[in-house]
């Protein structure tokens, strides 16, 4: 049975040391982890308006390749770390020398990712051995590839402008421009590619702003997380577990989503620290409200006007917001968004026809995500009593949980952090 180590979490979390364009003037440091957050919120896009045409089953399938190629595309990116994208792409071109070098990564990721089940170790070492694909698995590389361009221009536009005597910069642009161009044809890449111009282009760029959100703010930490790398490292944790408990293909896609987006109402109200939520009488209730409001206003609402109303719907199910919570199981019955408890999703809704979502397990997920946090930056040597106490109270709340039916037990997983 698949299981979740203490190696597999920091391993995922190792990318918020990774910094990314570190030969090139740059206006903030960029990371590797909140880069793949902003390439899979717009893979997510990308796989929703691409996959309208496809049978349930056959949209499953693709959203399933999405989720786990991103994830895998991420781990070798881990592995790979410094080999600069020129020469990856050279070493790619040539079949003999990136079949040697993938062999070099899955032995690297074998110790890694195995606890995780045999299927899932032959489903790496499938996707990551090829370098194409046909049909559903092909769109999904399509769609991947496309949104790692994306991401990866965001990022060259806040650059570019900063150092104009680079004369590497123009052969850059280039080849971001002609990558986006051979993708044309995938609905909504045209939309990426104007920008805040367009509905969808503004969603993706805003989601990008999460990347200048720091969390634990007035916290020193060595590394320091964004918003957006906390998302991303919630989602992986949600597949993680959603393996673990053996879930429909359907929910682990739901949970990795739902996990990808619990946190973007904060940025229309900054990361507001728990002591201040909890401390001052209602403020809670208020800062959700207004959350509320500004998602339909500023995202929800011009989705619909111009014809987006199927993302507006995936984000209204993943957030939670017919259900009070991100953190609410709930499933979909005949075109109802119902809220179940953990017992009920585990024992009856586990199928792909009800389109299940976890509750508390994402939330399991977010509170590991900021455990890592902490415990990272303790391990580095920044000692403050704000991440003493966020550790002891994270560890007494979690002591003796299990989940999953019995699975998982997530006290268990934060002792070994000792």
């Amino acid at each position: 049975m698949p299981s979740i180590r203490k190696s597999l979490l920091q391993f995922t979390f190792a990318g918020s040391f990774m910094k990314r364009w570190n030969d090139k003037l740059r206006p903030m440091e960029l990371i590797e982890l909140d880069k793949q957050a902003h390439k899979m919120i717009a893979a997510w896009a990308l796989f929703e308006l691409n996959s309208r045409h496809l049978s349930t089953e056959e949209r499953i399938q693709l959203g399933r390749v999405v989720v786990e190629g991103g994830m895998f595309e991420y781990m070798y990116r881990l592995i790979i770390t410094d080999v600069k994208p020129p020469i990856f792409y050279q070493i790619k071109a040539n079949p003999d020398h990136y079949a040697m070098l993938t062999e070099w990564v899955l032995e690297q990721l074998e110790p890694r990712v195995q606890p995780l089940g045999e299927e899932f170790w032959q489903r790496i070492t499938n996707y990551l051995r090829k370098t194409e694909a046909d049909g559903l698995e092909g769109l999904g590389r399509r769609i991947l590839a496309a949104a790692h361009l994306y991401a990866s221009n965001w990022e060259f536009e806040l650059i570019k402008r900063l150092s104009p005597q680079d004369d590497e910069l123009s052969e850059i642009d280039q080849s971001f421009q002609e990558g986006l161009d051979a993708h044309r044809d995938l609905v909504g890449v045209e939309d990426l590619m104007q920008g805040p111009a367009s509905t969808l282009g503004k969603f993706c760029h805003l989601c990008g702003q999460l990347r200048f959100q720091k969390r634990w703010s007035q916290t020193p930490r060595i590394p320091e997380t964004s918003v957006i790398g906390h998302m991303f490292l919630v989602a992986c944790y949600g597949s993680f577990f959603s393996l673990a408990m053996e879930a429909c293909p359907a929910r682990l896609v739901n949970n990795f989503f739902s996990g990808l987006f619990h946190d973007m109402p904060e940025l229309l109200t900054r990361d507001i620290i728990s002591p201040v939520k909890k401390s001052v009488s209602h403020i809670s209730e208020l800062i959700s409200e207004y959350e509320r409001k500004e998602l339909h206003r500023r995202v929800l609402e011009p989705m619909r006007a111009d014809g987006l109303g199927l993302l507006a719907e995936r984000l209204t199910y993943y957030l939670g917001l017919e259900v009070g919570s991100e953190f609410q199981a709930c499933v979909l019955m005949d075109g109802e968004i119902r809220a179940v408890t953990d017992e009920e999703l585990e024992t009856q809704y586990n199928e792909d026809r009800f389109d299940p979502k976890d509750g508390s397990m994402l939330k399991v997920c977010d509170t590991l995500a900021a455990f890592i946090e902490a415990y990272t930056a303790l391990r580095n040597g920044i000692s403050s009593d704000e991440l003493q106490q966020g550790l002891f109270r994270m560890r007494q709340r979690y002591a003796k949980t299990v989940i999953g039916g019995g699975k998982i037990h997530v006290g268990a997983l934060i002792a070994d952090f000792d």
